[in-house]
């Protein structure tokens, strides 16, 4: 298999009224809410069924059971690794190709066969509307192509030759199994993590988000159709108190994890407590969250940096780790944004996902509902803030949020500093002559340093943004909404307490799954040990 030029991207479908996609993909939805799905471990490639069983409702109306997803202990978690390590051998020896092949096959699969089911199981799992849950399918494409590409790549690079010596490299995987921990919010992530380093020859035990493991469970059906062997992605729910047996095992070798801030410092500070115990150090890759800004000047478009506020900050009710969450306005510009921000904002309709008039859903579950409600109500009793639009919030039918807009005197208060992750954006109008100023204050409001936009036309006012807000987002976007990035295009990640910044959709995250043997053969014989300086010669002691 050679692949000589690098994939495009994934067309996206559109659902609008009348198409038969959106026909097909109507009549997908209608046959998820007639089911609910017993969803097992899948260990070794076999069904294991557990005492503790987890429902799954769907966000939008948490009347309907999606699945029963049953929960793994922590025997049963030790078994999985068990078994990735007895498949270790046969997948790590096998050649790139073979490899891939399956995860080009289970795209392709996607792109035709299954995607109104996987597009469908999106839509009800995690709420998202047709155009977000589109983008989410296709983008797990485009990660298997991608990354297919990018294996290609890293497996036919060799160093250089000299005389008389052959010089190659071994691109072996890592020396144990790999625990990936996917989220919620992104459907494309959990066959991410998990896909990514089994490329490379690793095996995996992968939990999913127990909430969104109805998706997930999809993706994992996907790869075993497209021919994954036994034993090399594990799916395995279970709590996270049970995550110790796998970080204190000597064959633990490296950590895949899209999570909250707090997560990944616990798992971290855990691995390195074993480190002792570990055969090799273990890689760890992790993405956590953000507090993404959207600074506008005065010589910004209004009504392109409001759309974009607006799309930022409330598609798939900001359950975005890149969503925009505070946002930056001249003094000069206000009163025309307000006005304008309040009514669009008017016109956004939320509710089931499955009636395409609606531009948002409900956010996961009730656990992320009183998180939400939590902020908005602190806005309210507090006189720091101001609620321009929305603030309101019903969990009676499903955990709907409405889309809300809080102005703020405060740029360095609660709202502005501290990640949300739901339909709730805050806005801190400043001075226009204080741009430089406001700038650096942008930069050290939040502890994160995911994605941001600056919005002007002026080209020196770009340019001064690019130079002060260098390290305060890893995805930085001109004159368009923070979110959105595409595989092979805007490789996606952040650091500061947003994570390790190996940048999805690129060959740079690929390379944290290999451990590189450097192999030098020989190819004439030496039958001398001496070096020529060694030889007898003509010396002038003068």
């Amino acid at each position: 298999m050679s692949m000589n030029k690098k994939p495009d991207n994934e067309k996206i479908i559109s659902y609008a009224s009348g198409t038969k996609a959106g026909e097909d993909l109507l009549n997908e939805i209608k046959k998820i809410k007639q089911e609910t799905v017993d969803i097992p471990l899948i260990i070794g490639g076999k069904q294991l069924k557990t005492d503790e069983v987890v429902e799954v409702r769907c966000p939008h109306n948490h009347a309907c059971i999606l699945a029963r997803v049953h929960v793994a202990n922590s025997e049963q978690v030790l078994k999985a690794v068990d078994v990735a390590l007895q498949a270790h051998a046969h997948w790590a020896s096998l050649d790139w190709q073979y490899r891939v092949a399956i995860f080009m096959k289970a795209a392709d699969l996607l792109s035709q066969k299954e995607r109104m089911r996987h597009v469908a199981a999106t839509m009800m799992n995690l709420s998202k509307n047709p155009y977000e849950a589109e983008n989410d399918v296709a983008e797990l494409i485009d990660f298997f192509r991608f990354n297919a590409f990018f294996v290609q790549q890293i497996s036919t690079e060799n160093p250089n030759q000299g005389k008389h010596e052959m010089n190659r490299l071994d691109w072996r995987p890592l020396e144990g199994f790999v625990f990936a921990v996917s989220p919620f919010n992104f459907y494309s992530l959990g066959g991410n993590l998990s896909a990514t380093s089994a490329m490379l020859g690793n095996v995996v035990l992968w939990k999913p988000a127990t909430n969104a493991a109805f998706a997930n469970y999809e993706i994992m059906k996907l790869l075993t159709y497209a021919g994954l062997p036994s034993g090399v992605i594990n799916f395995v729910p279970f709590r996270s108190k049970h995550a110790d047996v796998l970080l204190k095992h000597p064959d633990f070798a490296g950590l895949h994890f899209t999570g909250s801030y707090e997560t990944l410092v616990k798992l971290w500070m855990d691995i390195a407590k074993y480190i002792p115990k570990y055969k090799n150090f273990p890689r760890i890759v992790g993405e956590t969250g953000g507090k993404d800004f959207i600074f506008v000047h005065h010589s910004a478009d209004v009504r392109h940096a409001a759309m974009n506020i607006i799309r930022g900050g409330f598609e798939s009710q900001g359950q975005k780790c890149s969503a925009a969450s505070r946002i930056y306005i001249p003094k000069s510009m206000w009163n025309a944004m307000k006005t304008l921000l309040k009514d669009e904002l008017s016109k956004i309709t939320y509710g089931a996902v499955d009636d395409f008039h609606n531009f948002m859903g409900a956010v996961i579950d009730e656990d992320a509902f009183n998180k939400v409600v939590s902020y908005i109500r602190y806005a309210q009793s507090n006189p720091d803030y101001e609620i321009i639009s929305g603030g309101t919030y019903d969990k009676t039918k499903g955990w709907f949020v409405a889309p809300t807009l809080i102005k703020t005197n405060n740029p360095q208060g609660k709202l502005m500093s501290e990640e949300i992750f739901g339909p709730v954006v805050t806005i801190f109008v400043y001075d226009d002559d204080k741009y430089e100023e406001m700038l650096q204050l942008c930069d050290s409001t939040s502890p994160y340093g995911l994605t941001g936009s600056i919005f002007a036309t002026d080209r020196e006012a770009i340019t001064t943004a690019e130079t002060i807000l260098r390290y305060s987002a890893g995805n930085f976007y001109i004159n368009d909404k923070p979110t959105g990035s595409v595989v092979g295009r805007q490789p996606f990640g952040g650091a500061r307490h947003s994570g390790t910044n190996d940048k999805t959709g690129l060959w740079l995250s690929l390379l944290r799954w290999v451990n590189p043997r450097a192999l030098k053969e020989t190819t004439t014989p030496v039958y001398e040990w001496k070096r020529n300086y060694m030889e007898d010669s003509q010396v002038d002691s003068n």
